[in-house]
This record gives structure tokens, C-alpha cells and sequence, in this order.
């Protein structure tokens, strides 16, 4: 189902159609629920498929940068967030060592965890570095 602008903010316009990761409608998720343990945080976490349709808003708004930033991010919902953190370090300038050290991150997200719009946007960032000379460690 492809979502347009006026479907925003999708968890009023159509809240039967927000799921979290369990399958758990927003409706699903009352108080009581919450009391009897029944709901988790693990309901209350975002899922691809709610980025995907967030994307979808923002492209259909306008915002092709923004729908681009939310196709990336669903591709991180399931990626460990030690792992998430080590190659935000990496891509801060500096602090990679080499062209090869992105790249081999670039691979692990494409390969462990089928992320080739951060796989691409992390190879994009390695050769940007190398033109800019931002392999040096600076601090």
C-alpha cells in the first residue's frame, strides 16, 4: 500500500495499520495490556515496514532527501546497535584509517544484514574521504 501526504501522522489517520515488531496494533496497546505484561517494549519499537510508509509520506510531500534518510534507516531497525555505533564512529572524520576499513564495513552491512542503501551510502562516504583526505586521524 503506497502512502500519500494526506495519510500523515499515519498513528491518526490509520492506527489499525501501525504494527510494531510482535504484529501488535496501536489499538492493541492499552494500559491494561501494558499492566498485565501482555505488551512489551519490544511492541512500542519502530519496524521497517512503519519507516518504509514514512518514506513514502515524505516523498509524496517533496521530500526525496528525508524519504531516502527513512529507506536507510529501515534498513538499520535490525541491525545491532553496538554494530550501528562502531561504523558511526568509523565515519566520523578522522577516524577511519583507510578507504579499506569502509569498505569492509560497507561489505559486513551488505552482506550480514542485506543493508545496500547504507552499504552504498558508506562506499559513497569512502570515496569522498579519500578525495577529501579525510583518512588522517585529525584529533
Amino acid at each position: 500500500m503506497s502512502r500519500r501526504r494526506t495519510d500523515y501522522p499515519l498513528a491518526e489517520t490509520q492506527p489499525a495499520h501501525v504494527r510494531g515488531p510482535r504484529g501488535l496494533s496501536l489499538e492493541d496497546i492499552t494500559l491494561e495490556r501494558v499492566l498485565d505484561g501482555s505488551v512489551t517494549m519490544e511492541d512500542l519499537r519502530i519496524t521497517p515496514d512503519a519507516l518504509v510508509a514514512q518514506g513514502e509520506i515524505a516523498r509524496d510531500a517533496g521530500r526525496p532527501t528525508l524519504a531516502r534518510n527513512f529507506a536507510r534507516a529501515a534498513e538499520l531497525v535490525n541491525v545491532p546497535q553496538d554494530v550501528i555505533m562502531q561504523v558511526y564512529e568509523l565515519l566520523r572524520p578522522g577516524r577511519a584509517r583507510s578507504r579499506q576499513q569502509l569498505l569492509e564495513a560497507a561489505r559486513m552491512f551488505r552482506e550480514q544484514y542485506g543493508a545496500t542503501r547504507i552499504a552504498a551510502f558508506i562506499e559513497e562516504a569512502a570515496d569522498t574521504y579519500e578525495e577529501r583526505g579525510l583518512f588522517t586521524f585529525r584529533f
